[in-house]
């Protein structure tokens, strides 16, 4: 169960992060949540679907690492295979909050999860200095999870024009192994190309106006991803059946 204390140098002042990535510091998972303002950075890696990710059954964007449940076909002995990481993955143990002030407004605070594994007082990346200041490293998390909270609010927006003009649809998608078995993969959405192309020039026109046309054709291109991904499960498959021989 995590448990997320509001960062401070009086509680927090020793505190140092495990930046590395590997299952032992909880990575192994099959997607990650990004938004419309990543998916430049997304779509060169990862294939982007969207999943109705919380229990209003709201849809979110997902970059897509494997094919089952705690399954990431990019982590490898040497940690995480890829030319970039999703932000969501970076900023950890960190989250990005708010708090109403003594003025009426909020003001942003910026909690850590107690329980990761990547906390420690022995090794890794200094939160604060020694006179309490944020470190250099504590200085490049806060613009992260501020460019976070930017890119989901802006992709509120982004998601209610998906559904607004009936964008998204379920899909099944087929897995051809090398162990020629039948693999499908269920319950994500994608981009309807057919209902893409039939909106009027107005609509276009407004969608793109908003930032939303673009991220739109990077998450249909990020499908060609799917292909690399397929051949990281094969890889996986291989090299568990040659350790299996081997022992």
């Amino acid at each position: 169960m995590s448990n997320f204390e509001v960062l401070s140098p009086s509680k927090h002042r020793e505190l140092k992060i495990r930046t590395e990535t590997g299952k032992s510091y909880g990575d192994n998972i099959q997607y990650a949540e990004t938004h419309a303002l990543e998916f430049r950075s997304i779509q060169a890696c990862y294939p982007i679907f969207f999943s109705k990710g919380n229990n209003e059954g709201e849809f979110i964007s997902v970059a897509l690492l494997g094919f089952e449940n705690n399954e990431n076909l990019f982590l490898d002995d040497a940690g995480w295979n890829a030319s970039y990481i999703p932000m969501m993955v970076q900023r950890q143990p960190f989250s990005i909050g708010f708090q109403a002030s003594d003025e009426g407004d909020k003001k942003p605070i910026v909690s850590i999860e107690t329980s990761s594994p990547r906390i420690s007082t022995d090794s890794g990346q200094s939160v604060f200095d020694a006179d309490g200041n944020p470190t250099e490293y504590l200085n490049r998390v806060m613009k992260k999870l501020e460019a976070l909270h930017f890119g989901h609010e802006h992709n509120k927006g982004f998601i209610e024009s998906l559904v607004k003009y009936d964008l998204l649809e379920p899909f099944t998608l087929k897995i051809p192994l090398k162990d020629n078995s039948n693999n499908k993969l269920v319950g994500f959405y994608t981009i309807n190309e057919d209902k893409l192309h039939d909106l009027n020039g107005t609509i276009l026109a407004d969608l793109n106006t908003n930032g939303y046309l673009q991220p739109i054709y990077m998450a249909l291109a990020s499908f060609s991803c799917v292909t690399g991904l397929i051949e990281r499960k094969n890889n996986k498959m291989q090299k568990e059946w040659a350790e299996k021989l081997d022992s």
